[in-house]
This record gives C-alpha cells, sequence and structure tokens, in this order.
C-alpha cells in the first residue's frame, strides 16, 4: 500500500514539473508582434513602451463620456439670428473643468507672472494677462465697488473671474498645461523642485514651458527619479533623467474646448440613459428620451425650478436675470441669492456634474464664430479655427524659444502642401467662407460684425434672461474684448477608450473555432 502511494506522489511530481516545465515564463515587458523582440529590455535595443492605461485626470477636470447628439436650438430662434441650425454631430470622449475658472484661480496665474516676469523690461507681459476690471463700469449705475474689489477682494475668491478676453483665457490655459506638467515631473523627480524656485525668482526666459522640455530646449535643473529600479531608461539600460511624451508621464494641454465639446458636456445627456454601460455584460441603451432647454434634465413645468419636495422645492437651479430689473429677487426670499457672478460650484450640477453650464457667467469657446458653421463644419468633433503650424527652425536647434519661452511657430507654407488631400492651406479660419469653394464673403465694419477675431460664447450669465441660458445658443464678441458677464473654463483631450476608465476600446467577442 505504501508503495503504491509513494508510486502516486512521484507520479505527481513529475506531473507537477512537466506541467511548470512545458509553460514558458512570460515577458512582463511585452514583445513585439511585428519583430519579436522583447520591449523594456536593455539586450534587445532597449525600447521603452509605457503601459497602454488611461491618463491621469488633470486638476480640476471631470471625464465627460463622448457620443452623438444634436447640436444646435432647442428653443424658438426669437432673436432671428438663424446661426444654431439642428445637426446630429458626434463628439470623442473629453475632461473638462468641473467648474469656471475664478478669481483665485487667476491671481494664482499673475502672481506667477510678478515673479517670473519681473524684470521692468518684461513689464508688458504682466499687463496683457491682467484681466479688465473697468468692465464693471457703467454710465449710469454705481458699480465702482467692483471694480475695485471683485477680482481682488478674498470674499470673491471663488467667484468666476470675469474681465478677460479670448487671448488672456487662450494663455491661461497654456500656463496651466505648464505648471501642472512640471509639477508632474518633479512629483516623479524627473525635475529637481528647486527649479521652482529659480523661476519665481525672476526666471523669465528660464521658465518650463511643456513644448520646449520635449524638444530639449529647456534642461530646468534634473532631478533623480524616485525609483531606480522602475525608471526609465535608455538604449543601454541606464538610468534616464528626462521624460518623452510617450513616456505616459506628462499630461495633454489644458485649452479652451471647442463649441462643440462645451454644448455637448452642458446637456449631460448621459444622466437620461436608464442604463449607463459599466462593463461588457450590462450596457446602457441608445437613447436619449428627450431633448433639454437647460443644463439639468428636469421634469418639471418650469425647467428653471428645483422640483423634487423638500426644502429646494422651487428655488431657482442658476444664476440669471428673471425680468427686467429683477437680478435675484425680493429680500426675505431671494430666488437665486446673487446679483451678480455667484461662486463657481453654486447651483445644479449636471449629468456629468459640471456646474454653472446655464448662467452664472458666459464662457469662451475656441471657435471663430460663422452663422454657418453648425451647416458647414465636420459632422466629427466640429470645429472652426484651425491655423495649422510648424516650429519655427529659423534660429537653430536651442534657439527656438521666444521672449517668455515658449516655442516660436509659424504657419505651414501652401505651396508645400499642395499633393496633400486633406488640407491645402495652413490658414483654415475662413476655410468655405470668401474663397472658390463658397462665394459667401464677410465685409466686416461694412455689413457685419463677424471677422476671423470673432469668438464665440456660450451658456448665458448672471445679467442674460433665460432664453440665453439654452446651450445650444451662440453669440460672439471679438477675441481681444472683454465683459462682465463672460469667464472660461478650460478642456483636455481624453485619450485612449471612450468609456474611459481603463475600459477597452471596441467591442471584443469570445474567440470561435473557423467553420471549414
Amino acid at each position: 500500500m505504501q508503495k503504491v502511494l509513494r508510486l502516486k506522489n512521484l507520479l505527481l511530481i513529475l506531473g507537477v514539473v512537466s506541467l511548470f516545465g512545458s509553460c514558458k515564463p512570460k515577458n512582463k515587458a511585452g514583445k513585439s508582434d511585428m519583430t519579436g523582440w522583447n520591449y523594456n529590455d536593455k539586450n534587445m535595443g532597449g525600447y521603452n513602451v509605457a503601459k497602454a492605461k488611461d491618463i491621469k485626470t488633470g486638476p480640476g477636470l471631470v471625464f465627460v463620456q463622448g457620443g452623438t447628439f444634436t447640436m444646435g436650438a432647442t428653443t424658438e430662434d426669437v432673436m432671428g439670428d438663424w446661426n444654431n441650425i439642428p445637426r446630429r454631430v458626434t463628439v470623442n470622449s473629453f475632461f473638462i473643468d468641473k467648474t469656471e475658472v475664478a478669481n483665485v484661480h487667476y491671481r494664482e496665474y499673475i502672481h506667477w507672472i510678478e515673479n517670473v516676469f519681473s524684470d521692468p523690461q518684461y513689464e508688458q507681459v504682466l499687463e496683457t494677462a491682467k484681466p479688465d476690471t473697468l468692465v464693471w463700469r457703467s454710465e449710469l449705475a454705481y458699480n465702482e465697488p467692483y471694480v475695485e474689489y471683485y477680482f481682488r477682494h478674498p470674499s470673491y475668491n471663488f467667484y468666476p473671474v470675469v474681465g478677460v478676453n479670448w487671448k488672456q483665457a487662450h494663455d491661461f490655459c497654456v500656463w496651466r498645461t505648464d505648471r501642472v506638467n512640471q509639477n508632474e515631473l518633479v512629483k516623479t523627480g524627473y525635475q529637481n523642485k528647486n527649479a521652482i524656485k529659480t523661476e519665481l525668482n525672476g526666471g523669465a526666459q528660464e521658465n518650463f514651458n511643456t513644448k520646449a522640455y520635449l524638444m530639449g530646449e529647456y534642461q530646468g535643473v534634473p532631478g533623480k527619479p524616485k525609483s531606480s529600479k522602475t525608471g526609465l531608461k535608455d538604449a543601454q539600460g541606464r538610468p534616464r533623467n528626462y521624460v518623452k511624451f510617450d513616456d505616459g508621464i506628462l499630461l495633454p494641454g489644458y485649452r479652451l474646448p471647442t463649441e462643440a465639446e462645451w454644448e455637448y458636456a452642458a446637456l449631460g445627456y448621459i444622466n437620461q440613459n436608464p442604463k449607463v454601460r459599466t462593463s461588457e455584460k450590462k450596457r446602457g441603451e441608445e437613447l436619449v428620451s428627450n431633448r433639454q432647454i437647460y443644463s439639468w434634465n428636469n421634469e418639471g413645468f418650469d425647467n428653471m425650478r428645483a422640483t423634487r419636495r423638500g426644502n429646494w422645492q422651487g428655488s431657482f437651479l442658476a444664476n440669471f436675470k428673471r425680468g427686467s430689473g429683477d437680478n435675484m429677487g425680493v429680500a426675505g426670499g431671494l430666488n437665486d441669492r446673487s446679483a451678480i457672478p455667484a461662486e463657481v460650484t453654486a447651483f445644479f450640477p449636471n449629468g456629468f456634474g459640471v456646474y454653472n453650464m446655464s448662467g452664472n457667467v458666459s464662457e469662451w469657446v475656441a471657435d471663430v464664430y460663422r452663422p454657418l458653421t453648425n451647416v458647414d463644419a465636420d459632422d466629427f468633433n466640429p470645429y472652426r479655427g484651425n491655423r495649422f503650424q510648424k516650429v519655427d527652425m529659423e534660429g537653430g536647434q536651442g534657439n527656438l524659444r521666444d521672449s517668455i519661452g515658449r516655442i516660436k511657430m509659424i504657419d505651414e507654407v501652401d505651396s508645400t502642401l499642395r499633393l496633400r488631400r486633406n488640407y491645402q492651406r495652413s490658414y483654415a479660419i475662413n476655410y468655405l467662407d470668401g474663397d472658390s469653394l463658397s462665394g459667401t464673403s464677410y465685409g466686416y465694419g461694412l455689413t457685419t460684425l463677424v471677422s476671423d477675431e470673432s469668438r464665440v460664447i456660450k451658456g448665458g450669465s448672471w445679467n442674460d434672461r433665460a432664453y440665453w441660458l439654452s446651450p445650444g445658443n451662440r453669440r460672439f464678441l471679438e477675441e481681444g474684448q472683454s465683459s462682465n458677464t463672460v469667464g472660461f473654463r478650460c478642456a483636455m483631450i481624453a485619450p485612449g477608450s471612450p468609456e474611459g476608465n481603463n475600459r477597452k476600446t471596441g467591442n471584443f467577442f469570445p474567440k470561435r473555432r473557423q467553420k471549414r
């Protein structure tokens, strides 16, 4: 009996050894399907491949799952503009700020400029960035206290910044990108934190810029990666103290959202889907139950008020002007509790968790305004405002930055584009507008105010009637102008899966044996 048990145990051990011996060790780093060479292996070229994963969400952002929707008017065109013709489009997934950019955030930007560009020769850099506080003035109103206090006083820290023109909002997005990415490099040890102190001590041109860093035009103070084992390596397997974009450490750039992105995020239609997709087994429906007038789905008759029973029933869901001379209601029962812009987290968030897409302040978006862009633009990620550019190499390597540390860019030369199929001109802002393909033209200053400097504003404000709070409605303002009713928020692309959270892209089916 014992001999039989010993024999069985021996056979079991041999079977286990055979099993493990037949299993080939897996290459954790991965292997090329094209060459068979290992990735991240110094003995096979040292080609570093970061794991495919969703990027970290940048500070202040929320994920907006993309999809198809009908962009344009949801209410009667009472202004007779005929500039928001309904049209079905698709917007890919992206990130957008949960709130409007607040005074405290913009003051942080001004603080950085004051210190980095403290030399008198850069005085214009600071002046160009400051918001225009005089937007509060009116010949027949006493608004002078807002001129003095609205931007600076701590009581207004988290109120949306106003008096910022489109160019200033765009520059803020570039600055924010650089500060976030610089912080990522410091946290991972690839930049020394002393570089920040040097910048804020009058660094001027020698300030961190993401594009300049990636092109080797900015060195800063390289640090020591926190982990030598898992840190980046070169082809010989030696530790690398600089980062490439494909290492997955740096975030994509902050920017102004396109009009289509802004409108899609404002509507928050995902809140209408009764079964939001959570896995391969539990999928939602392709359904938009109804077209919303404002940024939230509200089943009540009065879409501007909270309808659920409770303390907030009947309260206004947005900050707007109810009627002539009524900016906040009657004392003792203020209907929206705000005479001017309110704090950026006030009022009701929509389905994506985004605040004040209807009311509070109107917002700049990236697009150049044309009345019929909705008809002309592509039906995937529609946008008007492209200028296709390249790096200005005239100064040669090592001299590619401008006076404030950013890479100099120039428009592509049209003569080099004549053989391209997808575009033939670098300046696409006025595409199909006054050229040989359209015959349409805009006589700026003669028959219309529309020009290549006219930018779209969306969302309605604290001083607007409810009509302008509908996300489909649109107006425009010159990109160099500002107002006490216009602010902005930033956006960012979301690389990878449109569902986010490391989900797969496309539908994957179980493998089946092919029938012969």
